[in-house]
């Protein structure tokens, strides 16, 4: 990993993106519900999965996967969304985060590699 200012820049720029994009995301379906951080927790599991599996330089996976993936998902909103829906609501969410966002990233993986 490329530990310099201008990786620091690249993670910066992408930081910046995927954080547009997240808001996006949550003007356009909803964030009370918990949708939008499903939405983007399995995009993101796919195209980080899709990343990895892909030849690109240090560079690109600092814009990308450091900057993009990781501003435009969220571990810490999806915690308090499940705790938000209650008992079994947010069990339920929890359950489908997790199917759908490990499903997601094996999807990824097996598109990337050409599976």
């Amino acid at each position: 990993m490329e530990r310099t200012t201008s990786g620091a820049g690249f993670v910066a720029l992408g930081g910046f993106v995927g954080a547009l994009a997240r808001y996006g995301v949550d003007v356009a379906v909803g964030d009370a519900t918990g949708v939008g951080t499903l939405v983007v927790n399995v995009v993101g599991s796919f195209a980080l999965g899709l990343l990895v599996t892909r030849a690109v330089g240090p560079r690109t996976r600092l814009l990308v996967g450091t900057g993009v993936i990781s501003s435009f998902t969220t571990y810490s909103t999806f915690a308090t969304d499940a705790i938000a829906l209650g008992t079994v609501a947010g069990t339920l969410y929890v359950a489908a985060s997790y199917g759908l966002g490990f499903g997601a990233a094996a999807a990824g993986l097996a598109v990337g590699r050409g599976s």
